[in-house]
């Protein structure tokens, strides 16, 4: 017996569910990448991605998934042998580390356990003991998909400047942007990155950096600049220079149409959206975990991210079965855990193209997984989740 007939909820953090406006505007034919129409919609998205970044830098656009962006800010800053400090909080920090190694960076880690946010205080002090000014770089991931953190840029950038220190703070953003505040200017971020397919609610496929003036002056002397990547390159006049060649068309009116929906529904909102969703969601967990068979695994609810939520297995339970419980038959597709949570964790996401009829479908057919196959668990997580909304999302 399943109920899975209907529209399957992909819950997963990124790709997330792309809005149909945004197919729509995807499907019809290519048009002439020299001029006109495609010109004017590479200038929008520009100009609005600088809106999203909250940044009066520069903004280039790459065919690209996210690991792109990774390499771009990489070569466009930096020379070889320059040292990099990654803050590790998760795996994906750790994984931008390895890609800075294979370009021959040194490669330094700030490690951390995995169910932590970065400690800014340690960033300090380490940043203090490098008093020749090795570390050119800082490299941090606001969210972490895979432990489901949240680092405090601001205190990180503080940290930075306590300990007069002058490397460039880079910022992946790309389980972030769209779902919580990013203030790239006023919070001193010389470099983020953000990737088309979670908060923007684009296909995957497209990359995106902001650039400030501290990174656009490095790039001047950077030595691992290379063709397709290079900034320089993009700011040429003419239209396909902009992307190296030919613009992803199709992918760019996919683009234009999520930034005017993002806009129309204000920033603003768009963040108030993602906390109410996201506290529904860790309210059911917070339940749940009553059973000792579930434990969030951010111990700290502060350092918790609004755009997803990893869930522990407790003694040495797998969550495989429920995984395709949900999927099976129920139609609910979650996230399985990576990195050190694979096969020990399931993901909730709560990110992008989402409302609460999505988020509460998603945690009924969890509670439905946990109530089938007997895991134990606190009842009451969905209603919990119904009453938070209610007392939240009054007339």
């Amino acid at each position: 017996m399943s109920v899975r007939n209907g529209r399957e909820f992909l819950s997963i953090p990124g790709p997330t569910t792309v809005p149909d406006e945004v197919l729509r505007a995807m499907h019809r034919p290519a048009v002439d990448i020299y001029s006109g129409e495609l010109v004017a919609v590479t200038r929008s998205c520009l100009a609005d991605l600088a809106r999203v970044f909250r940044t009066q830098g520069r903004i280039y656009i790459y065919a690209a998934n996210g690991h792109g962006a990774w390499e771009a800010a990489l070569t466009n800053t930096l020379s070889r042998k320059d040292k990099v400090l990654i803050l590790e909080s998760g795996i994906f920090a750790r994984v931008w580390g390895e890609m800075a190694a294979v370009l021959d960076l040194q490669v330094e880690s700030l490690p951390n356990d995995g169910r932590h946010a970065v400690d800014p205080a340690a960033v300090e002090m380490r940043l203090r003991e490098d008093k020749a000014g090795e570390i050119k770089a800082i490299m941090v991931v606001q969210v972490d998909t895979a432990s489901g953190v949240v680092n405090d840029i601001p205190a990180i950038r503080k940290a930075i400047d306590k300990a007069g220190h002058g490397a460039l703070l880079m910022v992946d953003a790309i389980a972030s942007l769209a779902t919580m505040p990013f203030e790239m200017d006023d919070w001193g971020v010389d470099v983020a990155i953000t990737g088309s397919q979670k908060g923007l609610m684009t296909p995957p496929g497209l990359s995106f950096i902001a650039a400030g003036e501290k990174a656009r002056a490095r790039h001047e002397n950077a030595d691992l600049r290379t063709r397709y990547w290079d900034w320089t390159q993009r700011e040429g006049e003419q239209h396909y220079q902009k992307y190296c060649g030919t613009p992803p068309v199709h992918m760019l009116f996919g683009l234009r149409k999520a930034l005017d929906m993002l806009l129309e529904e204000g920033l603003e909102q768009v963040y108030r959206r993602h906390g109410l969703l996201a506290e529904a969601t860790r309210r059911a967990v917070d339940v749940w975990t009553q059973g000792d068979a579930l434990a969030f695994n951010i111990t700290e609810p502060a350092e918790r991210a609004n755009s997803v939520t990893t869930v522990l297995m407790n003694g040495g339970g797998k969550p495989g079965p429920l995984l395709d419980y949900c999927n099976e038959k129920c139609g609910v597709v979650l996230g399985i855990g990576i990195g050190e949570q694979d096969g020990r964790a399931f993901r909730i996401a709560h990110m992008g193209h989402v409302n609460a009829p999505m988020i509460l479908g998603t945690l009924g057919a969890v509670e439905m997984g946990l109530i089938a196959l007997q895991i134990p668990h606190g009842t009451g997580g969905v209603q919990a989740a119904v009453d938070w909304l209610g007392q939240s999302v009054t007339r």
